[in-house]
């Protein structure tokens, strides 16, 4: 522990330390009320509705915006009184990311790194041939940004992210707009990338997070109102997630469930479903093993709030 205290680098290189965050906008909503969150290298997952506080939680990390209360530290250094050197251990993709729309992909890219205080052009030069090897747009180099699908406009915001390789990059909302396939191909982007960096995304969408995810939290209301593993939330929904088949036109007595999806068997109808009130239909089988949107989904339930947990696309694709 002393050690750590003389030289936090040496043991806290990539960490992200958050204690009793608070920030109130004006005219008095509350954002986020009472954060604490530790993590370091890796993929971590910040999961909640809109509305829950990651844009803002996100924007405090990255030193666009000062905090009402707390502590927050990237990389050992505080973001409201060492804003520069958190900036220059970070990248960041926004939600919104379509600037330099004439430039060529490998000029736009040379503008940043440019602007991110690499003079030396022969270190420009192989930072983005590097980068855009990563994300997978060394193919594309020579076209203009206007003409790059949406898909590769975020993998080239994650380049611009990368250019002044930082330990840390924060990511939000990446995937909304995307087709399935792109999702896939930004989910690897960032498995490859989360190998020796810390990545911080914050999604409503819960397969974003694909498999590399190992640690997450839900934000609800400006709590955190979860910690865990992926299989942690999980074990929480055994028992919840049920099966049942049904005839044409139907559906269970009762209520009380959000449907996740619906299949043909044998001329029936095999819904798939989360309790919200805790009781099964009758006929209901429990599903032995519930995906991570389902968990999503049964934990926001319990919480009364499934409508806030149903506004992305729920069991529509496989996870990477």
């Amino acid at each position: 522990m002393e050690a750590a205290a003389q030289n936090p680098q040496s043991t806290r290189e990539g960490r992200i330390e958050i204690s009793g965050l608070r920030h109130v906008y004006k005219g008095g909503t509350v954002a986020l009320d009472g954060v604490d969150l530790s993590f370091g290298t890796g993929l971590f997952g910040l999961l909640g509705p809109n509305g829950a506080g990651k844009s803002t939680l996100m924007r405090i990390l990255c030193t666009l915006l000062v905090p009402t209360a707390g502590q927050v530290r990237v990389d050992g250094y505080d973001v409201v009184a060492e804003r520069d050197a958190v900036r220059a251990s970070l990248g960041y993709l926004p939600q919104e990311f379509g600037a330099w729309r004439l430039q060529r992909v490998e000029e736009a890219l040379d503008t940043l790194a440019l602007l991110a205080g690499i003079t030396s052009r022969g270190e420009r030069h192989e930072r983005i041939g590097r980068v855009l090897e990563e994300v997978g747009l060394a193919k594309v180099s020579d076209r203009k940004v206007k003409k790059l699908s949406g898909g590769m406009l975020r993998r080239l915001g994650v380049a611009q992210a990368l250019i002044h390789d930082p330990k840390i990059i924060v990511v939000d909302e990446p995937t909304v707009g995307l087709d399935p396939e792109e999702r896939l191909r930004f989910r690897k982007v960032m498995a490859d990338l989360s190998q020796d960096r810390t990545i911080v995304l914050s999604t409503h969408i819960v397969s974003d997070l694909g498999s590399s995810c190992s640690d997450l939290a839900i934000i609800d209301a400006g709590k955190i109102e979860f910690r865990g593993s992926p299989a942690d939330l999980t074990e929480q929904a055994r028992g919840r997630v049920f099966e049942v088949d049904l005839e044409p036109g139907t559906n269970p007595a009762g209520g009380g469930y959000e449907i996740v999806a619906t299949t043909r068997v044998e001329g029936k109808i095999r819904m798939r479903a989360v309790a919200t009130t805790g009781t099964l239909p009758a006929g209901a089988s429990e599903v032995d093993k519930p995906t991570l949107e389902e968990a999503y989904l049964a934990f926001m339930a319990a919480r009364g709030r499934a409508d806030a947990a149903i506004s992305r696309n729920l069991g529509g694709e496989e996870t990477s």
